[in-house]
């Protein structure tokens, strides 16, 4: 994802409004998120479809290291070799 520039990529409401076409392009082809400001302050982010799914799935990743992390600090983990001996013994094999 892009920078944002403050003089270009942060834009009031009521200009977004009148212009939302070019801003949508101007993200699709820059991929930098615009900001649109309401009464001065920030009230929204438009972000491309792409950014954001890269933003989703960092977040996903993110949250199965931490619960893996949290699993780890519980004890709730279980030595591979462990596990492949318990996955044989159920499906009937001895050997790897």
């Amino acid at each position: 994802m892009s920078v944002i520039h403050t003089a270009d990529d942060i834009v009031p409401i009521s200009e977004f409004k009148s212009q939302v076409a070019e801003w949508l392009r101007k993200v699709a082809v820059t991929g930098t998120p615009v900001v649109v400001t309401q009464n001065g302050k920030a009230a929204g982010i438009v972000l491309s479809p792409a950014a954001y799914d890269a933003l989703t799935e960092q977040a996903r990743f993110v949250a199965a290291v931490e619960a893996g992390l949290a699993d780890a600090d519980a004890g709730r983990v279980h030595r591979s070799d462990t596990v492949l001996a318990g996955v044989r013994k159920r499906l009937g094999r001895t050997a790897p």
